[in-house]
């Protein structure tokens, strides 16, 4: 999809020749709060990551906050969801695009998550936080309630501890959202550029097509009964074994030899 005005809510950058696009939420004068207008922002970047060819997407964050929550000015603003492009989609459509991505969307929350930022945190593939960040659903704040974030947070979090968050706007450590499976890992703040980068780049030196064809199988599998899910996945290990990649990658073990990856 073809793009006819500039980001005024995030900013863009890709490694040259590595496959891997760094996404930033770049309005840090409103702690990267984000609304209708950020959110269509994200969904541009996404799909223009995705049809670019990007092996791994980065979501990352200026100034000292991940995101502060939703931008409620924004949201009341008639004529502030798509801003000078055109429409995508909305918060909800950014966290399915996030949650079913078949490109791996490392999330590097370097500091606190709230409301919409924790939604996007928990929605990413992988996320890595630093010590110090806090994340949260502090809706119930302002008379609000997380509800699309909810269902969300509900795939990893117990239920009672996700009551209590959600009803108390508690917010919880880093090392709980560890804990609770919301993110994958904690560093200490001076870390955590290079836990991303090790980790983005044993991403991206994998092939494209076999983590494709992977993370969508992870996602058509969910929910299925056991007796379901197994065969299907069988079907799954077909297409990836009729894969270059996959004949490859078997070849190049055999042949002690590092393998090279065309994606197909």
């Amino acid at each position: 999809m073809s793009r006819s005005a500039p980001f005024t809510r995030i900013a863009v950058s890709a490694g040259e020749g590595s496959g891997v696009v760094t996404i930033r939420l770049a309005y840090p004068e409103r702690r990267n709060a984000i609304g209708p207008r950020m959110a269509n922002e994200l969904l541009h970047a996404l799909d223009e990551a995705k049809t670019g060819g990007a092996r791994v997407v980065v979501l990352a964050a200026e100034g000292k906050v991940f995101c502060a929550g939703g931008d409620f000015g924004d949201m009341t603003s008639p004529g502030a969801a798509e801003g000078d492009l055109p429409p995508m989609g909305d918060y909800a459509d950014l966290l399915l695009a996030l949650a079913r991505s078949e490109v791996p969307i490392v999330c590097k929350v370097q500091g606190h998550a709230m409301g919409g930022g924790l939604g996007i945190v928990a929605a990413s593939t992988l996320a890595i936080a630093a010590e110090g960040a806090q994340l949260g659903t502090p809706e119930v704040d302002v008379g609000l309630f997380p509800m699309m974030i909810m269902a969300i947070l509900k795939r990893t979090v117990p239920e009672k501890r996700l009551l209590h968050m959600m009803l108390t706007g508690e917010r919880i450590e880093a090392a709980e959202a560890k804990a609770l499976g919301i993110v994958n890992d904690v560093v200490p703040a001076e870390a955590l550029d290079a836990r991303v980068d090790a980790l983005v780049a044993k991403l991206a030196k994998a092939s494209p097509i076999t983590l494709k064809l992977g993370l969508r199988a992870h996602r058509d599998h969910d929910g299925m009964r056991l007796e379901e899910a197994i065969p299907m996945l069988r079907g799954r290990l077909a297409e990836v074994l009729a894969t270059d990649d996959a004949r490859e990658g078997l070849t190049a073990f055999l042949e002690k030899r590092a393998p090279v990856w065309t994606g197909k």
